[in-house]
């Protein structure tokens, strides 16, 4: 049976708490109505996949289809302007107090039941095998044309993975793990609400993303966050759709999301996810590293 939306969002909700929800709470984590929760959940008990309020075993698999099951991190760049750190070493892997960057992204994928982990490699590539110690559930892909291309050259080594997957740049410092999530109702893009900004965003109408750019501001507006999910149908296209814009006259220097949200964006319909400052944060340079962790303030 598939899902419509509101059955899906009490049922994740319910598989996602430690504790039996009551309908008013589950009115708060969801935004829709208690006469919309009762009625919901008067229609999910007589499906059986809800029990005396609690998700049953045939609730757990309908949600099966909406599971996020692999993560591809896109990690093949020079990461030039965290000079000098990045002359020997790939920027994923830098410490920021002690842990490598990409280790708590790993770490939030892990915790969401996400276990295919794949990272395209390409500058100081080898570097990467040290994970393995860690992470010995780690497949790598290669990226030979990392320094002749911009990441969607990446995205083409990963394009037969992409289906109920998570695509990462893996530079973010992630401090809030649950927005990691392990279902999904459809492909969405995280995002942070912003007044205004003046670096890549989105303009988002009814919380579908209408359009990217670099600055923008009012009411519409969010800042990309270099995390994005696909589900399966969305998926098999940018397997297609990935390869078509970087065959095409200037393809190599476009952004692995411009496909999706820019040169084929009528083929998708990708919701915008809420998430905020305290979550996650983009070290760009080598003087925010330095603002992050003193230790390289020397």
């Amino acid at each position: 049976m598939e899902l419509n939306r509101k059955q899906f969002d009490v049922l994740e909700a319910l598989v996602s708490s430690k504790e039996n929800l009551t309908q008013r709470q589950l009115e708060e984590i969801t935004g829709h109505s208690l006469g919309t929760i009762n009625r919901i959940i008067k229609e999910l008990t007589e499906t059986g996949f809800v029990e005396d309020g609690k998700i049953t075993n045939s609730g757990i698999n309908a949600l099966e289809p909406y599971r996020a099951k692999r993560a591809i991190f896109i990690a093949a760049g020079f990461g030039t302007r965290l000079v000098p750190i990045t002359f020997n070493t790939p920027k994923p892997l830098v410490r920021v107090h002690g842990v490598r960057i990409i280790d708590r992204l790993i770490d939030a994928c892990l915790e969401a039941g996400i276990n295919e982990i794949f990272i395209v490699r390409g500058y100081l590539g080898e570097l990467f095998d040290q994970l393995l110690y860690k992470y010995p559930m780690v497949k790598f892909l290669e990226n030979p044309v990392y320094n002749e291309a911009n990441n969607i050259s990446s995205s083409l080594v990963a394009r037969y993975m992409l289906s109920n997957a998570y695509v990462f740049e893996a530079d973010l410092l992630i401090s809030n793990p649950k927005i990691i999530r392990k279902y999904h109702y459809t492909s969405d893009f995280l995002a942070i609400k912003k007044e205004r900004s003046d670096d890549w965003c989105f303009r988002v109408k009814d919380g579908i993303i209408q359009e990217e750019k670099v600055g923008g501001e009012g009411d519409d507006i969010w800042q990309m966050v270099g995390i994005s999910y696909w589900n399966e149908t969305d998926g098999h296209k940018l397997s297609q759709d990935i390869q078509d814009v970087y065959a095409s006259p200037g393809g190599k220097e476009r952004y692995w999301e411009q496909v999706p949200l820019v040169y084929r964006k009528e083929h998708y319909s990708v919701e915008v996810r809420e998430c905020h400052d305290e979550d996650i944060v983009e070290i760009d340079t080598f003087k925010e590293l330095k603002a992050i962790d003193k230790t390289y303030d020397v």
